[in-house]
């Protein structure tokens, strides 16, 4: 298959948005000579009632880049291609890159103490600049697993949690969320998964099984993949359905009533 990569300019619309929006490249001291950058991607509203925190899949490297005229972005990722979208549907993100002390994040680092303080010190940055906003974690594939172990480590700092394409199954890269009782996260916990998900670390039925426990919004459909099923140009990046996949989401971070099936 013929890989794309997507270079996303500061200013330009994304993937399927509508609108322009104002990015600004975050960079925090976290830890001892340790630097934590996100991507802030926000509309014209200075007060903005709900802030997502992306966080991408694989080594969850962004690489962001500043520009004379803004930021460049680097990724095929769900999460980053959309995050216009999110703000259309009145959410400001926050896509978090890797910190500047590794060249990756492995499954061992997102569960890491390091990478809970990392983003302790995100959060605190966007409390800072939105104090009325909730603010909730978003992971898509491997990301899923910094979403869900920062979930159960900040507690109460957070709003609201959301797992898409969430990694059930352990493999050669790390366990995934096998290991997660999400009983213990003390957020409300959104499931959402595409139905012909193709990766075999990623099934449909690891969302299908917690269904009866927490809302699962579940995707069909979609344009033909145009890479491997485990990465993002795929039903696993929602290829084709972003538009409605992030719709969907958007109405139950702000507290709508929201389909449980996008077709």
């Amino acid at each position: 298959m013929i890989r794309r990569t997507l270079f996303v300019l500061f200013g330009v619309a994304a993937c399927c948005a509508t609108a322009l929006a104002a990015e600004e490249i975050v960079t925090l001291k976290t830890r001892d000579d340790v630097t934590q950058s996100y991507l802030l991607t926000k509309g014209s509203d200075d007060n903005p009632r709900y802030v997502a925190i992306l966080f991408s899949g694989g080594a969850g490297n962004i690489n962001l880049r500043p520009r004379n005229d803004g930021a460049l972005v680097r990724s095929e990722n769900f999460l980053i291609r959309t995050r216009e979208l999110f703000v259309n549907a009145g959410v400001v993100t926050a896509a978090v890159d890797g910190p500047s002390d590794m060249n990756g994040m492995g499954d061992g680092f997102r569960m890491s103490d390091k990478h809970i303080t990392d983003i302790g010190f995100v959060v605190k940055d966007l409390r800072r600049r939105f104090p009325q906003a909730k603010i909730v974690l978003v992971g898509t594939s491997r990301g899923t697993v910094s979403a869900a172990y920062n979930a159960l480590a900040l507690g109460g700092d957070i709003d609201g949690v959301i797992l898409t394409s969430s990694v059930f199954n352990a493999g050669k890269a790390g366990g995934g969320v096998a290991g997660v009782d999400f009983s213990k996260i003390k957020a409300p916990l959104l499931f959402v998964h595409h139905r012909e998900d193709g990766c075999n670390l990623c099934p449909y039925s690891g969302a299908a099984r917690l269904a009866d426990r927490y809302p699962l919004i579940s995707v069909s459909g979609g344009s033909p993949p145009q890479s491997g099923p485990c990465d993002a140009l795929s039903a696993h990046g929602y290829l084709g359905k972003e538009a409605e996949t992030v719709a969907a989401i958007g109405l139950w971070i702000t507290g709508k009533p929201h389909p449980a099936e996008v077709k």
